[in-house]
């Protein structure tokens, strides 16, 4: 399961470093501007949410990775305790 968990995690920083190359290569006209992209981005980088504060990469790696670790923690617990009970069962 914490193999899992760092899989989770190592996709919500590669989540903001696709964003971020996605900022740098449109930055004359940001994508992040408003619309269905913007949606998508808070979405997938819920501290995107705090645009309105100055926010270090790192920090938003970091952030980002924590909360993709807590969601992978939530979703392979549900996920264990449903093979068990399937496993129990028969």
């Amino acid at each position: 399961m914490k193999r899992r968990i760092v899989i989770w995690a190592s996709t919500g920083t590669l989540v903001v470093a696709c964003w971020t190359l996605c900022m740098l290569a449109t930055f004359p006209t940001p994508l992040a501007t408003k619309g269905f992209v913007w949606t998508l981005i808070c979405l997938t980088c819920p501290i995107a949410l705090a645009h309105h504060h100055a926010l270090s990469l790192y920090f938003v790696l970091l952030a980002n990775a924590a909360t993709y670790a807590l969601f992978g923690v939530i979703v392979e617990t549900i996920r264990q305790h449903r093979y068990q009970k399937a496993r129990a069962s028969k």
